[in-house]
């Protein structure tokens, strides 16, 4: 489990992809303490197992799930990327539950200056969208955001100074791919009502009925 705090950014020393799977080597410092073979760590929000270490990078493999899904298959030799090491138990909770397992990729439309902020757009697909709440959280290449508006098309995001000087997301420019990451709680909550709904179907129970009896279960009712 990740918390979408980024603690470096790490730059793709070396990528082989053949065909549809492969590997990355991924130079980097802070995220290496500590770190050993078999250890998550998060790549622009993409949970992988560290397969190889050396003092100053570590090797992942990539399989083909995870390049269908993601964004790392337009990494080149280079590229700055996002890293986090999985949640410590003693450490601080201080962005949201992050999985590190991607819903699916959106495109940045627009990036608009505001003060000190920066508003980034991202447009992505309508299964993505449905979950993406106002004022709700995302992870956008791995880091915790909170959702400034959402419409049928887009959702956009308000970055402050210390989230642009310590992720790429601003180096980022119009048509570029990130990889998103839906908020787990709300994946739950629409599992367990679509459920719910089946149910209801099978058993004469009208949806009304089965919605008040989750509304009281959640309430400890």
């Amino acid at each position: 489990m990740f918390t979408g705090i980024i603690e470096e950014i790490g730059k793709v020393k070396k990528i082989s992809l053949g065909g549809a799977s492969g590997s990355l080597e991924i130079s980097a410092k802070k995220i290496l303490e500590g770190t050993k073979i078999g250890d998550s760590i998060a790549v622009n929000g993409v949970c992988l197992t560290v397969t190889g270490m050396t003092p100053s990078s570590f090797t992942a493999d990539v399989m083909a799930e995870t390049v269908r899904r993601s964004s790392l298959g337009s990494l080149v030799s280079g590229s700055g990327v996002n890293l986090e090491r999985a949640m410590a138990a003693n450490g601080r909770f201080g962005g949201h539950i992050v999985s590190g397992h991607i819903d699916g990729t959106g495109s940045i439309s627009r990036l608009q200056k505001e003060e000190n902020a920066v508003w980034v757009h991202v447009k992505t697909r309508a299964e993505i969208l449905r979950l993406i709440v106002e004022k709700g959280s995302v992870a956008i290449d791995g880091i915790s955001l909170t959702v400034a508006s959402v419409s049928e098309s887009e959702f956009a995001v308000s970055v402050i100074p210390h989230t642009a000087e310590e992720t790429t997301l601003l180096s980022k420019k119009a048509g570029d791919l990130v990889n998103l990451e839906n908020d787990i709680v709300g994946k739950y909550v629409e599992k367990l009502l679509g459920t719910g709904a089946i149910a209801a179907q099978s058993d004469g129970e009208s949806l009304g009925e089965r919605d008040d009896k989750f509304l009281k279960w959640l309430a400890g009712e």
